[in-house]
C-alpha cells in the first residue's frame, strides 16, 4: 500500500483542529515523574516531542488532585509547578509541529492510604474492589473505601474543572476524560462497585450521572470539540469490576447521550479477550461497528492495531481515527514507518513503568525526528 493510498496518513478535521494524519498516540503511563512534586520534566518533554509526527498525542493519565492519586510517579495537573512542567511538554510538541491533549484521571477506590497521606480512598460505595494497588512499597491489596458523600462528589467535579483550567494554562490543545478500566467513572458505572441508593446509584441513568456532570463541568472550560472521552466497555479487570448483564445497555445509553455533546471524539478500546461465553458476547461480532451505529460523532478506535488493520478500519468507515499504544514506545517515528512500510522496533517491557532515559527516549528513529 503506497503512502497516498493509506487512510491512516490522510488529514482529518477534528472540530476546529486540522490533524496531519489519523494516527493517534494513545495515553501511555510511563511513570517518569520521579520527583516529590509529581511534575513533568524536561525528559518527558523530549519523549513527547520525539513522537510529535502523530496526528494527535494523548498524554499519559494525569491526576486531577492529590485525592486522585493511585499509582507512583504519575504526574499531576493541580499545582503551578506541574503546570510549568507541562508547559515544557506542550511547547516541545508544538515546536515539532504536533498537537497534544491531556488525559485527566481520578483513581477513586482504586487507591491506597499510602497515596493519600493515610486517608481512606473514596468510592461510590464501601465495597472493596478486590484488586492490587501499586505503591512505593510495591503492590498492596486495595482497602475498603469510604463512600463519597454528595459534597465530596461536588468537590471532585470541581477538581476536574480546575484541572481542565490548568490544562488550558499549560498550553494543551484539548483534554481527554479517562472513563476506562478500573478508575472512578467505571466504578460508578458498575453495579458491583456502586450500590448507592441516591441519585448516583441504582438505574443506568443514575450510575452514569457522574460521567455527564463531569463532562458538563469540563464544557465550562473547553469548547466541547476540544474534549474527548475514553471508554473500555470490555475491560475484564482483576477484582469485581467486570462487564455484567447491564454493560451493553449502559454503554448504549452513554453513547446515545453523547451524541448531544458534540465532543472532539469518543475513544473506544476494544476487547483483549474472546467475548464468547461472557455477559457481553453480543459484542463479539463487529464490536466497533455496533457502537459506530449508535454514536454519530468522531470515533477513535484502539485494539492493538497494526498498519494494515488500522488502515482497514478507517477505509471501511468503522472508525475515523486509530490510536496506537505500545508501538509508540519503541517507535517515535511510527508515522514514517507506516508511510514506508518499515518494520517496527520491539519495546523493552522492563522499562515500561519507571526509570529514566533507557527505554524511554533512547529508541532511535529511522530518520532523525524533525
Amino acid at each position: 500500500m503506497s503512502n497516498t493510498q493509506q487512510p491512516l496518513l490522510t488529514s482529518f478535521q477534528l472540530g476546529d483542529l486540522q490533524l496531519k494524519n489519523r494516527v493517534v498516540m494513545s495515553s501511555l503511563t510511563r511513570a517518569r515523574a520521579t520527583n516529590p512534586e509529581l511534575a513533568p520534566t524536561s525528559l518527558m518533554a523530549t519523549y513527547y516531542a520525539q513522537r510529535a509526527s502523530a496526528g494527535l498525542i494523548i498524554s499519559e493519565s494525569t491526576w486531577i488532585s492529590p485525592k486522585a492519586i493511585g499509582f507512583i510517579n504519575i504526574p499531576g495537573i493541580y499545582t503551578q509547578t506541574q503546570v510549568a512542567g507541562w508547559k515544557l511538554v506542550t511547547n516541545a510538541v508544538h515546536k515539532n509541529g504536533g498537537k497534544i491533549f491531556l488525559q485527566l484521571v481520578h483513581s477513586g477506590a482504586a487507591s491506597h492510604p499510602e497515596h493519600l497521606d493515610g486517608e481512606i480512598p473514596r468510592g461510590p460505595s464501601p465495597i472493596n474492589l478486590q484488586l492490587q494497588v501499586y505503591t512505593e512499597d510495591g503492590p498492596q491489596d486495595a482497602v475498603t473505601p469510604l463512600a463519597f458523600t454528595k459534597a465530596e462528589i461536588r468537590e471532585t467535579i470541581a477538581d476536574f474543572k480546575t484541572a481542565a483550567e490548568n490544562a488550558k494554562s499549560a498550553g494543551f490543545d484539548g483534554i481527554e476524560l479517562h472513563a476506562q478500566i478500573f478508575t472512578l467513572i467505571p466504578q460508578f458505572l458498575s453495579s458491583a462497585a456502586n450500590q448507592r441508593t441516591d441519585e448516583y446509584g441504582g438505574s443506568i441513568e443514575n450510575r452514569a450521572r457522574l460521567l455527564f456532570e463531569i463532562l458538563d463541568a469540563l464544557k465550562q472550560v473547553w469548547k466541547s470539540e476540544r474534549i474527548g472521552v475514553k471508554f473500555t466497555p470490555a475491560a475484564f479487570n482483576p477484582g469485581i469490576l467486570k462487564p455484567d448483564e447491564q454493560t451493553i445497555a449502559t454503554y448504549q445509553y452513554i453513547f446515545n447521550r453523547l451524541n448531544d455533546y458534540h465532543l472532539a471524539y469518543v475513544h473506544l478500546v476494544g476487547p483483549a479477550v474472546d467475548l464468547y461465553g461472557t455477559t457481553i458476547a453480543a459484542l463479539q461480532e463487529n464490536y466497533f461497528g455496533q457502537f459506530r451505529k449508535i454514536y454519530k460523532g468522531t470515533l477513535l478506535s484502539n485494539l492493538g492495531f497494526s498498519r494494515e488493520t488500522g488502515n482497514r478500519i478507517i477505509a471501511d468507515g468503522t472508525a475515523d481515527l486509530v490510536s496506537f499504544g505500545c508501538p509508540y514506545i519503541a517507535n517515535p517515528d511510527l508515522v514514517y514507518r507506516f508511510a514506508h512500510d518499515f518494520p517496527l522496533a520491539e519495546a523493552d517491557t522492563n522499562t515500561f513503568y519507571g526509570g529514566y532515559e533507557r527505554g524511554y527516549i533512547d529508541y532511535p528513529a529511522i530518520i532523525p525526528v524533525q
